[in-house]
């Protein structure tokens, strides 16, 4: 399916994919960015599209997909690479996914879907392929792609091995799930709520000017410290999944926009 993803070109040679058939509110950013040497996949969204053609015709070569974490939206699919990295922590959840359809309510549901990957697609019976790291990433590893060069953060607490890439060259972060521009979740099974706090800490001692985060919009470092201290106040926190989602499908509906 050619118009599966949205693809919009950045400055610096970065560009943010979006599965045009997931519903806003749970898609991810899949970010790609061009090197000298080799290029990299930032996240790999849901894996039901074909995400590694898609940037092949966009000029990707060499291609090494990270993962900043190991939840089915952003690593779905990690499999189509022969080079997947991530965090060893997280080495089990890639290799051996859930196979429990269960497991993804009450974030996968038939309002997740706008469109069905394929005839007879049935949205309760989901599951990922299994997507097994062929390298690891901790902290202070550097990635180097020629021409630029990205430092691995660990920043546990929305999972165990969740990290991001810091290029201090531009005061770049891509920050996975640990923070974006919209409710943060801390509380799903494998959180850690007070790793969670301390990593948020250290983000907001960076010097940052972009943000590229792993859903929603790109944001500067004054909206990083207006995010953070709403997160320490109480707001900005996803405090119930399933409520959450069922808001964002009513708001959708409301608004007249895709669910």
């Amino acid at each position: 399916m050619n118009d599966a993803f949205e693809v919009e070109r950045l400055a610096n040679n970065i560009y943010r994919l979006r599965e045009r058939y997931i519903a806003p509110w749970l898609r991810c950013n899949i970010w790609f960015v061009k090197g000298r040497d080799r290029d990299l996949v930032i996240d790999t969204g849901m894996g039901l599209w074909p995400l590694k053609k898609t940037l092949i015709t966009h000029g990707g070569k060499n291609l090494t997909a990270i993962s900043t974490h190991s939840h089915f939206d952003h690593m779905g699919g990690g499999s189509d690479f022969c080079q997947h990295w991530g965090h060893k922590l997280e080495a089990e959840s890639f290799s051996k996914p859930s196979t429990n359809p269960a497991d993804f309510y009450p974030f996968v549901r038939a309002e997740t879907f706008l469109k069905d990957p394929w005839p007879d697609f049935k949205a309760e019976q989901f599951t990922l392929r299994p997507a097994p790291l062929t390298g690891y990433l901790d902290e202070g590893d550097v990635i180097d792609l020629g021409d630029r060069y990205f430092q691995v953060l660990h920043v546990p607490g929305h999972s165990p091995g969740s990290i991001a890439l810091h290029e201090e060259a531009t005061a770049t972060l891509f920050s996975g799930d640990i923070v974006y521009d919209g409710d943060l979740i801390d509380n799903a099974d494998d959180c850690d709520t007070s790793l969670f706090k301390q990593s948020l800490h250290r983000l907001n001692g960076l010097s940052l000017e972009t943000i590229h985060g792993g859903h929603y919009d790109s944001f500067g470092s004054t909206q990083l410290n207006q995010i953070i201290s709403n997160y320490f106040e109480g707001f900005q926190r996803m405090h119930n999944c399933d409520r959450w989602v069922r808001d964002q499908i009513k708001l959708s509906n409301k608004c007249g926009l895709p669910t």
